[in-house]
């Protein structure tokens, strides 16, 4: 299983930044798909949540309304749109695989972050 996140870096507050993550190694088609965060000295927080499909999502009150997860099966690509963007935003980001048995929050596999800071 491999899953790489790209697409981080510095943003001002109010602004936006587009997250992606290739995934390999897996059926992807037939996941369920997560968004997670880590900023310094907090646990990891699932911020948004994707069925097999494209067309059930989910996501926290911290982040609903500004952020929003797609996939594209095709190319076995996730990626998530961050707008709004606040200082508490600032963590590093990772897309993450469900089990098959979906417990929301619960994931069983992450990939390597990328970073994303948000300062003025």
């Amino acid at each position: 299983v491999q899953l790489q996140a790209s697409g981080g870096g510095l943003v001002q507050p109010g602004g936006s930044l587009v997250l992606s993550c290739a995934a390999s190694g897996f059926t992807f088609r037939s996941t369920w798909m997560y968004w997670v965060r880590q900023a310094p000295g907090k646990d990891i927080e699932w911020v948004a949540i994707i069925d097999p499909t494209g067309t059930a999502t989910n996501y926290p009150d911290s982040v609903k309304g500004r952020f929003t997860i797609s996939r594209d099966n095709a190319k076995s690509t996730l990626d998530l749109r961050m707008y709004s963007l606040k200082p508490e935003d600032t963590a590093q980001y990772y897309c993450a695989r469900s089990p098959p048995r979906v417990v929301l929050g619960s994931y069983d596999y992450r990939g390597q972050g990328t970073q994303v800071t948000v300062s003025s």
